[in-house]
């Protein structure tokens, strides 16, 4: 009977752990479409906890902030990214083609969360330390990008060029007409959602080239 209760008690504790799992996931995947819609300023918790359906008690529960509830949405946003960023640096493939692969998968996160790029650029501008640290604490390591050009100027792939400018030079071309976009998709193309979209698509190979053919020798 010891045995009984005891085996019982473990699958309580097992459905708990599941049901709690479900609900968290739930509130991230809602509190990303309600951060997609209206952006970390004007998101609500009562309105994460209406697409998430449970009530804002539960959801404080889990996320006492709307704060630590945007963070864990952008960590999951970048955890995503993390594994394609080792693969490309440490792979042993040309550096030209290390760029094409990053600013495909950079690109494809800001497009995906598009609340990514503003959430960067104030918390650049509010708490510097606090966002270099995430991005050390989830393994992003910018030295190492660095290291990479260094070795391929030194390699001969590509001209003699700094690392630093070139690191962000990518990111700028990547990132600006995604925090730009309410003014570029109405300067551009009258405010037409698909059509900037596509734009954005194309943007990623256009990048990818416009990089390569100031570097090469």
């Amino acid at each position: 009977m010891v045995n009984f209760i005891g085996f019982n008690q473990i699958l309580i504790i097992i459905c708990m752990t599941e049901k709690e799992q479900n609900t968290e996931e739930r509130i991230l995947i809602a509190a990303k479409q309600v951060f997609l819609r209206k952006g970390m300023a004007g998101a609500r918790m009562q309105e994460i906890a209406n697409e998430a359906g449970i009530n804002k008690s539960l959801l404080h529960y889990y996320y006492r902030s709307k704060d630590k509830l945007f963070l864990a949405v952008f960590r999951l946003a970048i955890q995503n990214f993390l594994p394609e960023i080792k693969s490309i640096l440490l792979s042993d493939v040309l550096v030209t083609e290390k760029i094409d692969r990053f600013v495909e998968g950079y690109m494809n996160v800001l497009l995906n969360n598009p609340f990514v790029p503003l959430f960067i650029l104030q918390e650049i501008q509010r708490d510097p330390d606090r966002l270099l640290n995430i991005f050390l604490e989830e393994g992003i390591q910018p030295q190492l990008i660095l290291e990479q050009f260094e070795r391929a100027v030194q390699k001969g792939e590509i001209k003699a060029v700094d690392p630093k400018h070139l690191l962000i030079n990518i990111l700028s071309l990547c990132i600006f007409p995604i925090v730009a976009r309410p003014m570029m998709q109405r300067m551009l193309y009258d405010n037409d959602s698909d059509a900037y979209n596509e734009f954005l698509r194309e943007r990623k190979k256009v990048v990818s080239e416009f990089v390569k053919n100031a570097i090469k020798k």
